[in-house]
This record gives C-alpha cells, structure tokens and sequence, in this order.
C-alpha cells in the first residue's frame, strides 16, 4: 500500500482575490433602499409593496432607460 503526500508548498499556496469596486455598490445599495422605503411607504396594497421591491431592483435600468428617452438616442 502507498501514499501520496502533498508537499507544504502546495498547501500553503491559496489565489488572492481582489475585490473592487465597492464605493459603487455602496451607492446601489443606498439607493435600492431608498427606492424600498419610497415605493413600500406609499403603497396602499400588499400587491403595490411587493411591486415595489421589485422596482427597488429595477431602478438603475428604468433610470438609464428614462435618460437615455429624454436624450433621444
């Protein structure tokens, strides 16, 4: 019977990951929660909050949609 034995060097190598690019979550972050607490506070129906969590998700693509129709391209 034989085993196999890793060598140290193999164990201890791990990848380094990067993250970047938090400053912009953080900003889609606030406003998602924004758009969370505008859209559930003047909601009069369960159904109308729940519509708009979903538009608390959507709100950078409806922005860039709006701004991209009122700069006709």
């Amino acid at each position: 019977m034989t085993t196999e034995t890793k060598s140290n060097e193999q164990e201890t190598r791990k990848q380094k990951v990067a993250y970047r690019g938090g400053a912009s979550d953080a900003v889609y972050a606030f406003g998602m929660f924004g758009a969370w607490f505008y859209y559930i506070s003047t909601a009069t129906s369960f159904w109308e909050g729940l519509l708009g969590l979903l538009k608390g998700f959507l709100w950078p693509g409806m922005l860039v949609y709006e701004l991209l129709k009122y700069l006709n391209m």
